[in-house]
């Protein structure tokens, strides 16, 4: 039995986490792979900015340094932010799946570009220039993929890391179903939810779209599944083991900013 973790990147409530775990319920793996989740300790707000791109990193990290001795053989990431990703792959030797690179590289396996709904203001039917969109361009750049995004649209749904979608259905899946509308407009092939927070409406958009539609967080489970099968992990000439670990310093930082967060 294979055993994977997956690290919310939001010190979530356990009503909160357990809308994460819907995820598992979207796709279909083997009996031989069980998943476990664990939120940060603390984290940023908003994801709008690089100050809130570092505090989720230490957020993410710290949750995860300790998976490989916790007896985890792989760990999965559930944020679009990729949060922390080089760094664990940096002290862990097992295999760390982020959903941005696996969703980018996925759609071009399916398609020849993508569009990316999400978070923010669709007025004009654009959210290219919005702080959501930042993050996005960020590590599509570090990919080498930004020329492939045909579209990155806005929905003007509101973000909520605890309850998600919930109570919302009637309102956001409409929303994100034109702003998927706009993307293949624009010429996308393929489209990504820009959240794992918006996994619910995952099959609603693929049920009313004429092209595949990526949720980012269920594809994670689905290749942590497939490089354990064929027993494979990242490469240490690109992440390479730091030669004087200090993984205490992240331990205290997160008690410290545990702490704040509770105030």
């Amino acid at each position: 039995m294979h055993k994977v973790l997956v690290i919310v990147p939001f010190p979530l409530s356990d009503a909160g986490v357990d809308k994460r775990r819907l995820q598992r319920d979207w796709v279909s793996l083997g009996p031989d792979i069980e998943f476990d989740y664990r939120p940060a300790r603390a984290s940023c707000a908003m994801f709008d900015s690089p100050h809130d791109w570092l505090i989720a990193d230490m957020g993410v990290y710290e949750a995860g340094i300790s998976a490989q001795d916790d007896g985890y053989d792989a760990v999965c990431i559930d944020s679009m932010s990729d949060s922390g990703i080089g760094a664990l792959r940096s002290v862990l030797d097992i295999p760390v799946i982020g959903p941005a690179k696996t969703s980018y590289l996925v759609a071009l396996t399916l398609g020849n570009s993508f569009g990316i709904v999400t978070y923010g203001d669709p007025e004009g039917g654009r959210a290219g220039n919005n702080a959501v969109a930042l993050l996005y361009k960020k590590t599509m750049k570090e990919y080498g993929v930004a020329d492939r995004c045909a579209a990155i649209e806005g929905t003007g749904v509101e973000s909520d890391w605890e309850n998600l979608l919930t109570g919302k259905e009637d309102t956001a899946f409409p929303a994100l179903l034109a702003a998927s509308e706009r993307c293949v407009e624009s010429g996308a092939d393929v489209i990504i939810l820009g959240s794992t927070t918006l996994h619910q409406a995952g099959d609603y958009l693929a049920e009313n779209l004429p092209v595949p539609v990526i949720n980012p967080g269920p594809l994670t489970y689905k290749m942590a599944e497939l490089v354990l099968g064929l027993r494979l992990t990242h490469s240490r000439m690109s992440f390479p083991a730091p030669a004087v670990p200090k993984i205490e310093v992240a331990h205290a930082m997160l008690d410290a900013a545990s702490a704040t967060e509770r105030g």
